[in-house]
């Protein structure tokens, strides 16, 4: 018996399925038949939806996924790599080693 290829269910077939079981109309196995997709995968995207419903009341904003960007210090690094750089080049210059320094 050949395994089925792993397969990726969009957001909305998860909500779809999760309503339906949340429904209770059907049993989890009508439901796994009807949509094709295992009774513990309908229970994990049921419960996933139960977390989440509280989310959609909530007056506050969502915190954003991505850290806080400290300007400060990258301004700092900025300016260290500028003036290592700057050195380097100067220190080849008067080696010798670069071609052609810039001034």
């Amino acid at each position: 018996m050949a395994r089925r290829p792993r397969r990726n269910h969009s957001p909305a077939f998860k909500a779809k399925v999760a309503l339906a079981a949340l429904k209770g109309d059907k049993t989890m196995s009508e439901l796994a038949t009807q949509f094709d997709v295992h009774p513990n995968q309908i229970k994990q995207w049921k419960d996933q939806l139960l977390d989440g419903v509280a989310d959609v009341f909530d007056d506050k904003p969502k915190a954003s996924k991505e850290p806080e960007i400290d300007v400060k210090s990258l301004h700092a690094k900025i300016g260290q790599l500028t003036l290592e750089n700057d050195f380097l080049g100067e220190a080849l210059a008067n080696a010798g080693l670069l071609g052609s320094a810039k001034k």
